[in-house]
């Protein structure tokens, strides 16, 4: 068996994505396998859904969708006892291969997949500089940033409203840098 941790794909029923990932993640930590089974996900990205119309407006959501449904991906190091722990979890079909034999996704795929990626958001602003917000509700606002998150998904904004000052909340991706 090998010693090196790889990517498997396991089939689940339809649904249950989300319960055999919590299920796994209680067994690794019960059992203290964490040694055999690193890490589990569940491709999924997020997209804007339409979801009617209400006085002539139109509503979203912003909701998460599965890039593959009925199927989690699990960093394992195959053993016999690894294989065993994964296969028999409450809503497990099987391992994605011939028979009863798991194959393991090849680097290519990982890379393709954006499987192991680290995301790193990357943005042109800094704290004190103006932006324009580009999109939502206080679309064309220009504020000053006050804080970035360490994930750089979020930022604080000081902007004009109603002759106040008010601190708000959005995403880097809905704004834009003013370049003087």
């Amino acid at each position: 068996m090998s010693e090196e941790a790889k990517w498997y794909v396991i089939h689940t029923y339809s649904g249950y994505e989300n319960k055999v990932a919590t299920n796994l993640e209680k067994i690794v930590e019960n059992r203290k396998l964490e040694h055999l089974i690193l890490d589990m996900k569940i491709p999924s990205e997020m997209v804007i859904e339409t979801t009617g119309i209400d006085k002539g407006e139109k509503k979203t959501k912003e909701v998460e969708r599965k890039l593959f449904p009925s199927y989690v991906l699990v960093k394992m190091i195959m053993t016999d006892e690894s294989w065993h722990v994964v296969r028999n979890i409450r809503g497990v079909t099987a391992f994605v291969g011939p028979g009863s034999k798991p194959i393991p996704l090849t680097d290519e795929e990982v890379q393709k997949f954006e499987i192991d990626a680290v995301y790193v958001n990357e943005i042109d602003f800094e704290v004190g500089d103006s932006v324009k917000i580009i999109e939502g509700a206080l679309k064309d606002s220009i504020g000053v940033v006050e804080e970035i998150s360490s994930d750089k998904k979020k930022i604080k904004l000081m902007i004009s409203m109603f002759g106040r000052q008010t601190s708000i909340e959005v995403e880097t991706t809905s704004v834009s840098p003013i370049k003087e």
